[in-house]
């Protein structure tokens, strides 16, 4: 299960990668928001991240304007390693090496091609389970 949240700057990106986790058969659970109202992002960020530490859902994406205001907010919650990404290879790297439970996404700056691209890598990429990355999360979380 996918938890997926956004704030107003990346509600239409959220709708775009919504029909493609559909058309993946990847399920998910919508944390909002639910239209292009302004609204505060830290309320979704929060929201995401909470149902991935709970065991509600295994990985999570999150979607601001920017993708950076939404992403500092998913990191100051303990356990959580969100991610900015703007490419496939980062998405990728993320998951492989730092085990990325989070994509954050910009909603003004990446188009919903390529979005749905770089969800695709983030969901489909394990994390490597080599011991340099599993110290390196454990100094993260020191």
């Amino acid at each position: 299960m996918i938890a997926i949240g956004s704030d107003h700057g990346g509600y239409a990106l959220k709708q775009e990668i919504l029909k493609h986790l559909e058309a993946r058969q990847t399920e998910y659970k919508d944390f909002g928001c639910y239209d292009e109202a302004s609204c505060d992002y830290p309320v979704y960020a929060k929201a995401v991240a909470k149902a991935i530490l709970d065991g509600e859902c295994e990985l999570g994406i999150l979607i601001c304007g920017t993708g950076i205001g939404i992403s500092i907010t998913a990191n100051k919650v303990a356990g959580i390693r969100a991610a900015l990404c703007t490419d496939c290879f980062s998405a990728e790297a993320t998951r492989q090496h730092n085990n990325a439970n989070i994509l954050c996404l910009g909603g003004r700056v990446v188009g919903s091609g390529l979005a749905c691209k770089i969800v695709d890598t983030f969901l489909d990429t394990p994390f490597s389970n080599d011991e340099r990355h599993i110290r390196r999360i454990h100094l993260i979380e020191e």
